[in-house]
């Protein structure tokens, strides 16, 4: 979808960007990353020519931009920036109807649309389309910033640090609700940060810079786990590994076809199988399979009674969907060595261990 062949931009005889080649696929998050002045944000404005190249090509969706007319292939284009720049004299229903109505649509079709992509980033066009700029919250803002870069259902969404002045809290909600809009609409997006743990959150691929120049271009986990060089294994972080836990989810990590008891089974049931398996605990389930207790081996060894009678609640449980950060943190909060897997409607479907854990990540590093 977009292809930067040779890309390089001087100012002043100074090279900002320095021969850059890259890809983005059709329906990817691209996010760029640097330290301050690497060109990051230079590469990013070129793609719409708010910054013209000094030398190489740049095509999207096989077109070179430099044969396409500025301002049509700007309104082709959706831009979202930090400072979000909503016109303060429309209501927010006109601020995200701008380019639809430039480019001439259907003016009730624009309106419904404009609804629709509030309520997709949980903003109630009944309360917020009419309203002003001044009469919302600063992540409202943002929201709305970002809608009105889709309004005209543009391929390409190019965003410029869109959520760095926005509270920790509330960025964490706009990139879910993002991340909920982006899987359903699947654009391609480049996306400028400074921030490692968001690209790790949101990106596909991951472009990091240096003086102008892209030092590695890759998956967001083959950048963690396998840095090019100490360059970037330094902007990355130490706790690289640890990062790699919001990537990975705990159906990677799990261990299937578990032994179970329900309640009606004796405790020597119980124990017969957790010494088959070399558990201290087993899980117990309901009639129809889902998760409902536990029992520890030395509760159930050489004891009469049924399971029912003598388990425990389950301190917590943790979701197939979930990344290994959830799993690891309960694990930690809980005191915990293993967590029970469950599917969206409380199924067991097995269990996730630290030492489990600790080998899937070791794993990939064993591999190269």
């Amino acid at each position: 979808m977009i292809r930067l062949d040779h890309v390089s931009k001087i100012f002043a005889g100074i090279t900002a960007v320095d021969g850059v080649d890259m890809e983005v696929g059709a329906g990817e998050v691209c996010v760029l990353l640097g330290p301050s002045g690497c060109g990051k944000t230079t590469t990013m404005k070129m793609i719409n020519r708010l910054i013209q190249p000094t030398s190489g090509k740049i095509f999207v969706d096989g077109r070179d931009t430099a044969t396409v007319d500025e301002v049509t292939l700007r309104r082709s284009i959706g831009y979202v920036i930090q400072q979000i720049g909503l016109f303060p004299n429309k209501t927010v229903e006109d601020n995200i109807c701008v380019v639809p109505d430039l480019l001439g649509h259907d003016r009730r079709q624009s309106r419904k649309r404009a609804a629709q992509l509030l309520e997709m980033v949980n903003l109630d066009p009944g309360i917020f389309l009419k309203r002003y700029p001044k009469e919302l919250s600063g992540g409202q803002q943002q929201r709305v910033g970002v809608v009105r870069a889709l309004a005209a259902d543009p391929p390409v969404l190019l965003m410029d640090e869109p959520f760095g002045a926005i509270d920790p809290i509330n960025r964490e909600v706009i990139q879910d609700e993002f991340m909920k809009l982006q899987a359903e609409l699947k654009k391609t997006v480049v996306f400028v940060s400074h921030d490692i743990d968001e690209a790790v959150k949101m990106a596909s691929r991951v472009a990091i810079f240096r003086a102008g120049r892209l030092i590695q271009y890759d998956t967001p986990d083959n950048i963690l786990a396998h840095p090019v060089d100490s360059f970037v294994a330094d902007f990355v972080g130490s706790d690289r590994t640890l990062k790699r836990l919001r990537l990975l989810k705990v159906a990677e990590a799990m261990v299937g076809d578990p032994p179970l008891v329900r309640a009606d089974d004796t405790l020597e049931t119980a124990a017969r199988l957790m010494a088959e398996r070399g558990h201290v605990s087993i899980v117990m389930v309901g009639p129809r399979g889902r998760a409902r207790g536990f029992v520890r081996l030395d509760a159930a060894h050489g004891r009469p009674g049924t399971v029912g009678e003598h388990h425990e609640k389950l301190p917590c449980m943790v979701n197939l969907r979930d990344d290994l950060r959830t799993a690891v943190s309960l694990m930690f909060m809980h005191d915990l060595t293993w967590l029970p897997c469950v599917d969206d409607d409380g199924f067991y479907r097995g269990y996730v261990t630290q030492r489990g854990i600790t080998h899937l990540l070791g794993a990939t590093y064993r591999d190269r």
